[in-house]
Protein backbone atom coordinates (compact mmCIF):
# COMPACT_ATOMS: atom_id res chain seq x y z
CA UNK A 1 0.00 0.00 0.00
CA UNK A 2 1.43 3.10 -0.93
CA UNK A 3 1.96 5.75 1.78
CA UNK A 4 0.95 9.89 1.27
CA UNK A 5 2.98 10.94 -1.81
CA UNK A 6 4.47 14.22 -2.70
CA UNK A 7 4.07 15.90 -5.43
CA UNK A 8 6.15 18.53 -8.27
CA UNK A 9 3.22 20.59 -8.59
CA UNK A 10 2.54 23.06 -11.43
CA UNK A 11 3.62 26.48 -11.36
CA UNK A 12 1.01 29.17 -10.34
CA UNK A 13 1.00 32.83 -10.82
CA UNK A 14 0.46 35.09 -7.25
CA UNK A 15 -1.69 37.73 -7.58
CA UNK A 16 -0.13 40.43 -4.87
CA UNK A 17 -3.08 42.38 -3.86
CA UNK A 18 -1.83 46.12 -2.96
CA UNK A 19 -3.81 48.85 -0.30
CA UNK A 20 -4.75 51.81 -2.21
CA UNK A 21 -3.52 54.18 0.66
CA UNK A 22 0.28 54.55 0.52
CA UNK A 23 1.19 55.59 4.03
CA UNK A 24 -0.48 52.11 5.45
CA UNK A 25 1.46 50.21 3.28
CA UNK A 26 5.08 52.48 4.18
CA UNK A 27 4.08 52.02 7.72
CA UNK A 28 3.23 48.27 7.40
CA UNK A 29 6.45 47.64 5.53
CA UNK A 30 8.48 49.26 8.26
CA UNK A 31 6.76 46.79 10.88
CA UNK A 32 6.71 43.38 8.69
CA UNK A 33 10.15 41.86 7.65
CA UNK A 34 9.88 38.80 5.06
CA UNK A 35 9.93 35.55 7.29
CA UNK A 36 12.93 33.12 6.03
CA UNK A 37 11.93 30.39 4.15
CA UNK A 38 12.30 27.45 6.60
CA UNK A 39 11.87 23.46 6.08
CA UNK A 40 11.23 22.28 9.43
CA UNK A 41 12.98 18.85 10.25
CA UNK A 42 10.61 16.20 11.22
CA UNK A 43 13.34 13.76 12.58
CA UNK A 44 12.64 10.75 9.87
CA UNK A 45 15.19 8.93 8.18
CA UNK A 46 16.97 10.46 4.79
CA UNK A 47 18.40 8.52 2.50
CA UNK A 48 22.17 8.96 2.29
CA UNK A 49 24.93 7.31 1.06
CA UNK A 50 25.23 6.08 -2.37
CA UNK A 51 21.53 5.72 -3.77
CA UNK A 52 20.76 3.41 -6.66
CA UNK A 53 18.17 4.99 -9.33
CA UNK A 54 16.59 2.57 -11.14
CA UNK A 55 14.26 3.23 -14.36
CA UNK A 56 11.31 2.04 -15.48
CA UNK A 57 10.06 3.68 -18.97
CA UNK A 58 6.74 3.75 -19.51
CA UNK A 59 5.55 4.01 -23.31
CA UNK A 60 7.78 4.94 -25.96
CA UNK A 61 10.99 6.79 -25.56
CA UNK A 62 12.77 7.77 -28.68
CA UNK A 63 16.71 6.30 -27.35
CA UNK A 64 18.24 10.10 -27.88
CA UNK A 65 15.37 10.90 -24.86
CA UNK A 66 16.42 8.03 -22.34
CA UNK A 67 19.95 9.23 -23.11
CA UNK A 68 19.11 13.07 -22.02
CA UNK A 69 17.41 11.60 -18.53
CA UNK A 70 20.03 9.17 -17.90
CA UNK A 71 22.96 11.68 -18.72
CA UNK A 72 20.84 14.01 -16.07
CA UNK A 73 21.11 11.27 -13.30
CA UNK A 74 24.92 11.00 -14.08
CA UNK A 75 25.76 14.17 -14.09
CA UNK A 76 24.69 14.55 -10.46
CA UNK A 77 27.78 12.58 -9.26
CA UNK A 78 30.34 13.55 -11.82
CA UNK A 79 32.87 16.62 -10.69
CA UNK A 80 34.29 16.67 -14.15
CA UNK A 81 31.75 18.60 -15.83
CA UNK A 82 32.37 22.81 -15.73
CA UNK A 83 30.65 24.87 -13.29
CA UNK A 84 27.83 26.08 -12.88
CA UNK A 85 27.06 21.90 -12.45
CA UNK A 86 24.51 19.49 -12.37
CA UNK A 87 26.52 17.42 -9.42
CA UNK A 88 27.32 21.21 -7.96
CA UNK A 89 23.16 21.72 -7.62
CA UNK A 90 23.18 18.39 -6.04
CA UNK A 91 25.87 18.90 -3.44
CA UNK A 92 22.84 21.27 -1.67
CA UNK A 93 21.88 18.08 -0.40
CA UNK A 94 24.57 17.24 1.52
CA UNK A 95 23.69 20.32 3.92
CA UNK A 96 20.91 18.22 4.79
CA UNK A 97 21.24 16.01 7.79
CA UNK A 98 23.59 13.23 7.72
CA UNK A 99 25.66 14.06 4.73
CA UNK A 100 25.70 13.11 1.36
CA UNK A 101 23.31 11.58 -0.99
CA UNK A 102 25.22 9.98 -4.33
CA UNK A 103 22.83 8.87 -6.85
CA UNK A 104 23.90 5.64 -9.40
CA UNK A 105 21.63 4.44 -11.90
CA UNK A 106 20.90 1.30 -11.83
CA UNK A 107 18.28 -1.36 -13.37
CA UNK A 108 16.68 0.62 -16.56
CA UNK A 109 13.21 -1.65 -17.19
CA UNK A 110 11.25 -0.81 -21.15
CA UNK A 111 7.61 -1.35 -20.70
CA UNK A 112 6.92 -0.06 -24.37
CA UNK A 113 3.76 -1.98 -24.82
CA UNK A 114 1.70 -0.26 -22.56
CA UNK A 115 1.07 -3.26 -20.34
CA UNK A 116 -1.33 -1.54 -17.62
CA UNK A 117 -3.03 0.49 -20.57
CA UNK A 118 -2.63 4.29 -20.85
CA UNK A 119 -4.67 5.80 -18.74
CA UNK A 120 -2.86 4.99 -15.08
CA UNK A 121 -3.59 5.43 -11.67
CA UNK A 122 -1.18 5.49 -8.18
CA UNK A 123 -1.81 2.09 -7.69
CA UNK A 124 -0.51 1.61 -11.05
CA UNK A 125 2.74 3.78 -10.22
CA UNK A 126 3.27 1.79 -7.70
CA UNK A 127 2.96 -1.83 -8.82
CA UNK A 128 5.15 -0.56 -12.06
CA UNK A 129 7.92 1.17 -9.45
CA UNK A 130 8.08 -2.21 -7.65
CA UNK A 131 9.59 -4.00 -11.29
CA UNK A 132 12.96 -2.07 -9.97
CA UNK A 133 12.84 -4.08 -6.80
CA UNK A 134 13.21 -3.32 -3.31
CA UNK A 135 17.51 -3.69 -2.59
CA UNK A 136 19.09 -2.07 -0.19
CA UNK A 137 18.84 2.15 -0.54
CA UNK A 138 17.18 2.65 -3.87
CA UNK A 139 14.87 5.21 -5.65
CA UNK A 140 12.77 3.14 -8.38
CA UNK A 141 11.56 5.92 -10.60
CA UNK A 142 8.70 5.59 -13.48
CA UNK A 143 9.14 7.79 -16.37
CA UNK A 144 5.35 7.92 -18.72
CA UNK A 145 5.41 9.12 -22.21
CA UNK A 146 3.71 11.81 -23.56
CA UNK A 147 0.75 9.86 -24.80
CA UNK A 148 0.72 8.78 -21.11
CA UNK A 149 -2.27 10.07 -19.00
CA UNK A 150 -1.64 9.40 -15.20
CA UNK A 151 -4.28 10.21 -12.82
CA UNK A 152 -3.65 14.04 -11.72
CA UNK A 153 -1.40 14.45 -14.08
CA UNK A 154 -1.36 18.35 -15.31
CA UNK A 155 -4.57 19.29 -12.78
CA UNK A 156 -2.60 19.21 -9.67
CA UNK A 157 1.10 17.76 -10.63
CA UNK A 158 3.86 17.34 -12.93
CA UNK A 159 5.05 14.19 -10.37
CA UNK A 160 5.67 13.04 -7.56
CA UNK A 161 6.85 10.29 -4.96
CA UNK A 162 6.45 8.62 -2.15
CA UNK A 163 6.94 5.28 -0.14
CA UNK A 164 5.02 1.98 0.53
CA UNK A 165 4.58 0.83 3.68
CA UNK A 166 4.48 -2.58 5.27
CA UNK A 167 7.51 -4.84 5.70
CA UNK A 168 9.09 -4.56 2.66
CA UNK A 169 9.43 -0.77 2.16
CA UNK A 170 10.76 1.46 -0.68
CA UNK A 171 10.85 4.82 -2.01
CA UNK A 172 9.47 5.99 -5.69
CA UNK A 173 9.06 8.59 -7.63
CA UNK A 174 6.94 9.30 -11.02
CA UNK A 175 7.60 12.19 -13.71
CA UNK A 176 5.26 12.35 -17.14
CA UNK A 177 6.49 13.60 -20.51
CA UNK A 178 4.10 17.10 -20.85
CA UNK A 179 5.11 18.14 -24.23
CA UNK A 180 1.68 17.13 -25.93
CA UNK A 181 -0.81 16.96 -22.54
CA UNK A 182 0.19 20.50 -20.78
CA UNK A 183 3.66 21.77 -21.43
CA UNK A 184 2.66 25.28 -20.35
CA UNK A 185 2.53 23.93 -17.00
CA UNK A 186 5.09 21.01 -16.69
CA UNK A 187 7.42 21.95 -19.12
CA UNK A 188 6.92 25.74 -18.01
CA UNK A 189 9.65 28.04 -19.01
CA UNK A 190 9.95 25.94 -22.76
CA UNK A 191 6.81 26.68 -23.34
CA UNK A 192 4.41 29.33 -23.26
CA UNK A 193 2.51 28.84 -19.47
CA UNK A 194 -1.22 28.44 -19.67
CA UNK A 195 -1.72 31.20 -17.02
CA UNK A 196 -0.31 34.41 -16.32
CA UNK A 197 2.14 36.64 -18.08
CA UNK A 198 2.83 35.65 -21.76
CA UNK A 199 6.52 35.95 -22.22
CA UNK A 200 8.37 34.36 -24.94
CA UNK A 201 9.46 30.60 -23.90
CA UNK A 202 13.20 29.55 -23.22
CA UNK A 203 14.84 27.27 -25.85
CA UNK A 204 15.18 23.91 -24.38
CA UNK A 205 18.87 23.14 -23.88
CA UNK A 206 18.31 19.41 -25.21
CA UNK A 207 16.29 20.01 -28.11
CA UNK A 208 13.38 18.37 -26.78
CA UNK A 209 10.33 20.90 -25.03
CA UNK A 210 8.70 17.75 -23.34
CA UNK A 211 12.39 15.94 -22.18
CA UNK A 212 13.79 18.87 -21.02
CA UNK A 213 10.74 19.63 -18.80
CA UNK A 214 11.13 16.44 -17.33
CA UNK A 215 14.28 17.05 -16.32
CA UNK A 216 13.24 19.89 -13.63
CA UNK A 217 10.54 17.12 -12.76
CA UNK A 218 12.66 14.63 -11.89
CA UNK A 219 15.10 16.79 -10.18
CA UNK A 220 12.17 18.03 -8.46
CA UNK A 221 11.43 14.79 -6.83
CA UNK A 222 14.12 13.30 -6.79
CA UNK A 223 15.37 15.99 -4.52
CA UNK A 224 12.39 15.58 -2.34
CA UNK A 225 12.92 11.74 -2.01
CA UNK A 226 16.29 12.10 -0.50
CA UNK A 227 15.67 14.53 1.82
CA UNK A 228 11.45 13.13 2.70
CA UNK A 229 11.47 10.09 1.46
CA UNK A 230 8.77 8.82 3.97
CA UNK A 231 6.81 11.99 4.87
CA UNK A 232 9.12 13.02 8.21
CA UNK A 233 12.35 14.60 6.70
CA UNK A 234 12.45 17.88 5.27
CA UNK A 235 9.11 20.11 4.53
CA UNK A 236 6.96 22.93 5.47
CA UNK A 237 3.39 22.83 5.73
CA UNK A 238 0.83 19.80 5.97
CA UNK A 239 2.34 16.22 5.75
CA UNK A 240 -0.56 15.78 3.22
CA UNK A 241 0.57 18.30 0.52
CA UNK A 242 4.22 19.28 1.66
CA UNK A 243 6.54 22.19 0.53
CA UNK A 244 9.85 20.21 -0.03
CA UNK A 245 13.92 21.08 -1.34
CA UNK A 246 12.78 22.17 -4.69
CA UNK A 247 8.87 22.56 -4.35
CA UNK A 248 9.26 25.53 -2.09
CA UNK A 249 10.93 26.97 -4.80
CA UNK A 250 9.12 26.69 -7.59
CA UNK A 251 9.40 28.61 -11.35
CA UNK A 252 12.82 29.82 -10.13
CA UNK A 253 16.06 29.20 -12.14
CA UNK A 254 18.33 32.31 -11.83
CA UNK A 255 18.81 35.38 -10.92
CA UNK A 256 16.32 38.21 -10.54
CA UNK A 257 13.32 35.50 -10.96
CA UNK A 258 9.81 36.11 -9.77
CA UNK A 259 6.52 34.69 -10.54
CA UNK A 260 6.59 34.26 -14.02
CA UNK A 261 9.58 35.12 -15.10
CA UNK A 262 12.40 32.07 -14.41
CA UNK A 263 15.12 34.64 -14.15
CA UNK A 264 18.74 35.05 -15.85
CA UNK A 265 20.11 32.06 -16.91
CA UNK A 266 22.95 31.27 -19.36
CA UNK A 267 21.79 31.13 -23.13
CA UNK A 268 24.45 29.13 -25.67
CA UNK A 269 25.44 32.03 -28.40
CA UNK A 270 24.68 29.44 -31.62
CA UNK A 271 21.49 27.78 -30.17
CA UNK A 272 20.07 30.14 -28.33
CA UNK A 273 19.08 27.39 -25.93
CA UNK A 274 18.74 28.81 -22.33
CA UNK A 275 20.47 26.43 -19.31
CA UNK A 276 22.30 26.71 -16.04
CA UNK A 277 24.08 23.72 -15.33
CA UNK A 278 26.49 21.62 -17.37
CA UNK A 279 26.50 17.78 -17.24
CA UNK A 280 28.34 14.88 -18.21
CA UNK A 281 28.95 14.15 -22.18
CA UNK A 282 28.79 17.85 -23.39
CA UNK A 283 24.85 18.00 -21.96
CA UNK A 284 23.66 21.05 -20.70
CA UNK A 285 20.43 21.52 -18.49
CA UNK A 286 18.27 24.19 -16.88
CA UNK A 287 17.51 23.05 -12.93
CA UNK A 288 15.13 24.76 -10.33
CA UNK A 289 16.67 26.49 -7.10
CA UNK A 290 16.88 24.76 -4.56
CA UNK A 291 16.54 25.09 -0.04
CA UNK A 292 19.55 25.64 0.98
CA UNK A 293 19.67 25.01 4.71
CA UNK A 294 22.53 26.57 5.41
CA UNK A 295 20.65 29.80 3.85
CA UNK A 296 17.27 29.21 4.99
CA UNK A 297 16.75 30.52 1.62
CA UNK A 298 15.97 29.20 -2.19
CA UNK A 299 19.27 29.15 -4.02
CA UNK A 300 20.39 28.99 -7.74
CA UNK A 301 22.76 28.22 -9.90
CA UNK A 302 23.46 31.38 -11.70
Amino acid sequence: MASNYSSATVPSILLLLLCSTSLFVASMAALVKEQPLVLKYHNGALLKGTITVNLIWYGKFTPIQRSIIVDFLQSLNSPKAPLPSAASWWKTTEKYKTGASTLIVGKQILEENCSLGKSLKNSHIVYLASKGGHMGRSVNLVLTAKDVFVEGFCMSRCGSHGSTRGKIRFAYAWVGNSETQCAGQCAWPFHQPIYGPQSPPLVAPNGDVGVDGMIINVATVLAGTVTNPFNNGYFQGPATAPLEAVSACTGMFGSGSYPGYPGQVLVDKSTGASYNAHGVNGRRFLLPAMWDPAKSACSTLV
